[in-house]
């Protein structure tokens, strides 16, 4: 097959990613390589070892069409696993683990900002060991209503002693500033980063969601048999496709912008019409009838196709809650007041 010219309308997956990578740098290619796993690594080598010659305008219009790709996807979404596996391809694991020990911890950009993240009955639980003056700087810089949260959980004789203080601070010298930041950081983030524990049945139903319908069907009425309760509460954390619906319609109206029509149109395939009706009623006019149109003449679409399409928008919507762009309600004491 060497020496032969490759046919544009012909070339499959690996051929494409096969000529992305010829077309690359070595630097970019050991970059890409170092993410992908030894399947994948050996599938890829495979072609490219036999794909032969490659005119250049093959080479474009691949070129393009990877870009065309990808400005459909409507934007990318970063998370820790993303994150992690781009770390440790260019660094050694300790540096990695540290680095996702610090972000794994509260949101925030300082000190103060991952602070006001912290649960007030963790934080007061370990604000109650420092002396008071340490306690009184601390909540002098977070957010007020925290910092009641927090003052409330303390032990009643200290936390008078720490409001005492507050009322008789006076401007906090840079340095003393700085020494708390740097005790918080590396005595209190790091440890809670540590020791932070995800609930069992939080992972499960997680692991759940991922399942196909059939699949997570089975090992839930294999679970049921084994032992209601705990079916019953995976089944309380799942976040199925259908609770989109609970979305108000700003939280709508951003997974649409990113997610695209065309996962949307197979997505919708298999939803509900109120779902579907959720969906139209956020876009404009113009926008919901193509994507009916499209629906239409899509015909009939095979359901594992709709069930990935629903997972990619199940999954989205997740990591955009995480970035705090949108909010998941649980439909039990999550409503809202206006």
């Amino acid at each position: 097959m060497a020496g032969t010219t490759v046919r544009p309308d012909k070339l499959t997956g690996p051929e494409k990613a096969a000529i992305l990578l010829l077309a690359a740098s070595e630097q970019h290619v050991a970059k890409i390589m170092g993410m992908l796993d030894l399947e994948e690594i050996k599938e890829i080598s495979q072609t490219m070892s036999v794909l032969g010659k490659v005119e250049s305008s093959v080479v474009e219009r691949v070129i393009r069409e990877f870009a065309e790709s990808l400005s459909n996807m409507g934007g990318v979404i970063g998370s820790f696993e993303v994150t992690e596996k781009l770390l440790r391809s260019v660094l050694d694991p300790e540096t990695v683990e540290s680095i996702m020990e610090e972000i794994r911890g509260p949101a925030g950009r300082t000190v103060w900002e991952k602070l006001g993240n912290v649960n007030e009955n963790v934080l007061a639980s370990y604000l109650k060991n420092e002396y008071p003056q340490t306690v009184a700087v601390v909540l002098s810089r977070i957010d007020p209503a925290h910092a009641a949260r927090v003052l409330s959980g303390l032990p009643e004789d200290f936390a008078i002693e720490v409001v005492m203080r507050m009322l008789h601070m006076e401007v906090v010298r840079k340095e003393i500033l700085a020494d708390v930041e740097r005790t918080l950081r590396t005595e209190f983030m790091t440890n809670l980063a540590r020791t932070s524990r995800r609930d069992n049945y939080e992972v499960m139903a997680e692991i759940f969601n991922y399942l196909d319908k059939a699949t997570e069907e089975k090992f839930m009425l294999a679970l049921e048999e084994r032992n209601r309760e705990a079916a019953d509460r995976i089944k309380s954390l799942m976040f199925t496709f259908e609770d989109l619906a609970r979305l108000d319609s700003s939280g709508i109206q951003t997974l649409i912008r990113n997610a695209g029509n065309d996962r949307i149109a197979v997505a919708l395939k298999g939803a509900s019409e109120k779902l579907r009706e959720l969906f139209f009623a956020n876009m404009s006019e113009r926008a919901a009838k193509i994507l009916r149109e499209e629906m239409a003449a899509m015909g009939p679409v095979r359901l594992r196709d709709v069930e990935e399409a629903q997972l990619f928008l199940v999954n989205m919507a997740k990591e955009l809650a995480a970035a705090g762009e949108i909010m998941l309600l649980d439909g039990k004491d999550d409503e809202l007041v206006y």
